[in-house]
């Protein structure tokens, strides 16, 4: 947990007191995270993605988080093919919502900074300083290949994003002119109003896994999103200890540690593995799953057989993320854990989203409430 209270905690629920904080993910593409056939999915509809937020919202459920995409994996369901743009997507959900975070996803080598902290400083106003931005630097080549965008090497890729940030926070805070000529920009004039109403900037989160991408997390970010991939959990309590260590002890800074979750609850443990097994082995998409697979770099021939069968389980299953499966019971309990390692916060994505949203709030959440991990939420 932050050790100090944030001055943005008036306005964003990032930064308010329960000890371990709920989002949802990836409601504004096809599929949501689940790669797979089953009926029930999410489908990528304005009425679908307002439903959803407004249960998230008026549950107390703190981030609204989407994905940043262009186009899909192909297979048969072209995964995330289908999909809004998340400035514009945050800028409606903003409007519609009181309570929750609303998150823009933004592909640094697709929007000027000039006009990402513009679109930025809207939302914040339209949400009442509820708004915050993920920041990615672009991975998938087709997509990049679709904006004429060169496809910078890792390294070169953070530089970027590290400028691209560097002239926001500018614009977000100072009144004056001023000019940049940098590596990747060249700005004349700069001018920026009005300012956020967060101070001094909306809330911003990362996801970098490499040692570059840690080390941007942590000097410039309020939230690091992170992938558990193993179930060693005093493996998994160091990794979450070292970016917060990093963070503080290198660049005087506290940061949030969240990660993502699937969650499938069930009447009955048996249920609950059932149905994960039904719409992952039986019935998954694994010719989408294979296209992701290739273009996040996995290397089959370099892995052994079960790592990448792990890998790719996890990721039909829910973007890679963290297993929630079992009763509510166990998964509040496996929420629990989570908390203890070290965590302030978990992503959520369900296969049947309304469903399996609905059942959350309605089964889970008063679990969390009883085990102290978050406060009853009382609408203000």
């Amino acid at each position: 947990m932050l050790s100090n209270p944030d001055p943005r905690q008036a306005t964003n629920p990032l930064f308010n007191d329960n000890k371990f904080k709920l989002g949802t993910f990836a409601t504004n593409v096809s599929n949501g995270c689940a790669i797979t056939t089953i009926d029930g999915v999410f489908e990528t509809t304005w009425p679908n993605v307002m439903k959803l937020a407004k249960i998230a919202d008026e549950a107390g459920i703190e981030a609204i988080v989407p994905v940043a995409r262009w186009r899909g994996f192909g297979g048969t369901t072209n995964f995330n093919g289908t999909c809004f743009e998340t400035y514009t997507w945050a800028a409606a959900l903003g409007a519609i919502t009181k309570n929750a975070t609303i998150f823009a996803t933004s592909h640094v080598p697709t929007v000027h900074p000039i006009m990402a902290a513009k679109q930025a400083t809207t939302i914040d106003h339209i949400t009442g300083g509820r708004f915050a931005l993920n920041i990615v630097c672009g991975w998938y080549q087709a997509e990049m290949e679709m904006f004429g965008a060169p496809i910078m090497e890792h390294e070169q890729r953070y530089k970027y994003a590290t400028e691209w940030l560097y002239i926001l926070k500018r614009l977000w805070t100072e009144d004056s002119e001023w000019e940049l000529e940098g590596d990747f920009f060249n700005i004349k004039r700069a001018f920026h109003q009005p300012k956020p109403l967060q101070k001094p900037y909306p809330a911003l989160m990362n996801a970098g896994g490499s040692t570059t991408g840690r080390h941007y997390m942590a000097k410039n970010c309020d939230m690091a999103l992170i992938l558990i991939t193993g179930h060693d959990l005093d493996t998994t309590r160091r990794e979450i200890s070292a970016y917060r260590d990093l963070a503080k002890y290198e660049y005087g800074r506290d940061i949030q540690i969240w990660t993502n979750c699937y969650c499938v609850i069930g009447d009955t443990e048996k249920d609950a593995y059932d149905f994960l097994d039904y719409y992952v082995n039986e019935k998954g998409d694994w010719a989408a799953v294979d296209n992701l697979a290739i273009n996040l770099g996995v290397q089959t021939e370099m892995l052994p057989k079960e790592a990448v069968q792990s890998f790719k389980f996890h990721f039909a299953a829910g973007w890679g993320g963290y297993p929630l499966v079992g009763t509510a019971e166990q998964i509040a309990d496996k929420i629990e854990t989570l908390s203890r390692l070290g965590l302030d916060g978990t992503l959520m994505n369900w296969p049947r989203y309304e469903e399996g949203l609905c059942r959350f709030v309605a089964k889970v959440m008063p679990l969390l409430e009883y085990k102290g991990l978050r406060q009853p939420f009382r609408q203000p």
